[in-house]
Order: C-alpha cells, then sequence, then structure tokens
C-alpha cells in the first residue's frame, strides 16, 4: 500500500506532481500572477471524484491529470496514490 503523502496546494492530488497553480503561487508569495491556466478548463466530476476526500478543495488538478482525463492514455493510471 502507498504511503499516504501530505496535502500540500502546490502538489497534484492525483500524481503528486507540481500543478503549477498560479493562484496558489500568487497567494504564497504575495506576487501578482497571470490568470491560471486551471480558469479556462473545465474539470470533469469523473475527474473531480478521483480527487482523495482528504484532498479535496486543498490541491489543484495538474495540467497532465486534465489532459489525461479528456484523452486517456492506453495503460496508464491517472490516480497514482
Amino acid at each position: 500500500m502507498p504511503t499516504p503523502r501530505p496535502t500540500t496546494p502546490e502538489v497534484c492530488p492525483l500524481c503528486g506532481q507540481g500543478n503549477q497553480c498560479a493562484m496558489e503561487l500568487e497567494r504564497a508569495t504575495g506576487q501578482k500572477q497571470a490568470p491560471c491556466w486551471c480558469t479556462q478548463v473545465d474539470f470533469s466530476a469523473e475527474l473531480l471524484a478521483r480527487v482523495p476526500t482528504a484532498d479535496q478543495g486543498k490541491a489543484c488538478i495538474c495540467a497532465a491529470c486534465a489532459a489525461l482525463s479528456l484523452h486517456p492514455v492506453q495503460g496508464r493510471e491517472v490516480n497514482q496514490r
């Protein structure tokens, strides 16, 4: 069984990679950022349901996982926890 990772706002809760969230970067640094890529993406209910309950509302899904949900790669599991 995988060891649970602590939830951090900069890490995708599905794959554990950086999520490049401009809104979190702005909050953390106080420096104004351009609008985040995620404001232009529709996240499906199926993709959002893959986020572990403990991580919901605490970290953004990364662009790679969002893209995979639209165009899955055969044999690759999105939720690698």
